[in-house]
């Protein structure tokens, strides 16, 4: 295990199974765990079309879903869930779905990708490109294969109740999550069993704190495009 502190960033190297036991609770878990279907397996070299697509390389770890049990240990870590891809899982009924509307054309991505909370508010829905080459405000996509949009995380966030300071990832990939929860003067403690993309969460959330303003505005700028449509 390694774990890294950077501001009020608390970044663990290592598998959550272990990991989620030894922490203290938390005003929300905010992750997007594996799906089980096979997103790491080198599916993204065979999707481009204006652009040749990323190889991102084969990997194992989206070949099945979480267990129940890990699952329940998400669950139960926070107060308020936001956890992407509920809809692979067996969740409680909610009144709150939130659907991130890609704008990504005719391909094999799904049109939309749903979060499952626990928050008690009607459903919430995002209009944000995520189109190979073509993202809404220009945001650069190269860490991980199943990367989510900064401004969709940021967007979820603030779907939190007003007085959330503390957000858990355990599944936290390349950051992103992070780097939201830095542009929104969150407390973020994120882990990642994968040392490439830890080491990319690092670099991201690093630089993050070093240029806040260049995260934090075009990121509030495109949110209020969508919620005010």
């Amino acid at each position: 295990m390694r774990e890294e502190i950077i501001g009020d960033c608390r970044l663990i190297l290592g598998d959550c199974r272990d990991i989620l036991p030894t922490l203290g609770p938390v005003d929300a878990v905010v992750t997007d765990p594996p799906y089980g279907i096979g997103e790491a397996a080198g599916k993204n070299k065979s999707r481009g079309n204006m652009a040749v697509a990323k190889d991102y390389g084969n990997d194992e770890w989206d070949n099945q879903a979480i267990s129940a049990d890990l699952l329940h240990m998400v669950m139960t870590a926070g107060r308020n869930n936001i956890i992407f891809g509920g809809n692979y899982y067996p969740m409680p009924a909610t009144s709150c779905w939130l659907v991130w509307d890609k704008l990504n054309g005719d391909n094999d991505f799904a049109d939309c990708e749903l979060a499952w909370t626990n928050l008690p508010k009607a459903v919430r829905r995002i209009r944000y490109m995520w189109n190979g080459m073509l993202r809404a405000n220009g945001e650069e996509r190269g860490d991980h294969p199943t990367q989510k949009p900064l401004g969709v995380m940021a967007w979820c966030l603030q779907q939190l109740p007003a007085d959330t300071r503390t957000v858990l990832d355990p599944f936290m990939g390349s950051g992103t999550t992070g780097v939201a929860c830095v542009a929104a003067g969150m407390a973020f403690t994120g882990i990642e069993r994968e040392t490439r993309y830890f080491d990319a969460a690092c670099r991201r959330i690093e630089a993050a704190y070093k240029q806040p303003r260049l995260f934090a505005e075009p990121v509030q700028r495109a949110v209020q495009e969508v919620l005010f449509d």
